[in-house]
């Protein structure tokens, strides 16, 4: 039988984070070219895994190889970066603005530990692709009891 996995967030994440898409929202009315997503957004990300390895993709579209940073531990990846933002006239009058740029993070807490010594990345057609080889589960060391 499969299992759906559940992730418990705190609920003053999600309040924060309504806060601000509410502000956001807001602000975009006044003029559609502000944005906080533009200081800070977050790339969608898709995270699987086969018999022996996770894989992670992010959407990054339109962000240069050179400006995505990794963090590998053996139980979190953090990918960073920045997407620059188009060569936009500033006499330009804007009627929909939906792209962010700026600054971006994710940390993903993993389900599983990695190797962190075999990891490697790609990057294609605006798609960021992690491959992580999972770790053999610890072995259980048992030991028996002797009398005092």
């Amino acid at each position: 039988m499969d299992y759906i996995k559940i992730r418990f967030v705190d609920p003053q994440e999600v309040a924060e984070s309504e806060f601000h898409r509410a502000l956001d929202e807001m602000l975009s009315v006044v003029n559609p070219r502000f944005s906080l997503a533009r200081h800070r957004w977050r790339p969608q990300i898709d995270i699987y895994e086969t018999e022996r390895m996770l894989i992670i993709q992010a959407e990054v579209a339109g962000v240069r190889q050179e400006e995505i940073r990794l963090e590998i531990a053996p139980r979190t990846v953090k990918i960073s970066g920045v997407r620059e933002g188009g060569a936009h006239k500033e006499e330009a009058r804007y009627h929909l603005a939906e792209i962010p740029c700026g600054y971006f993070e994710r940390t993903l807490a993993l389900p599983v530990a990695i190797d962190t010594e075999t990891a490697v990345a790609f990057y294609r057609e605006g798609l960021l692709e992690v491959r992580l080889t999972k770790r053999p589960p610890d072995r259980i060391h048992k030991i028996v009891i002797q009398n005092g």
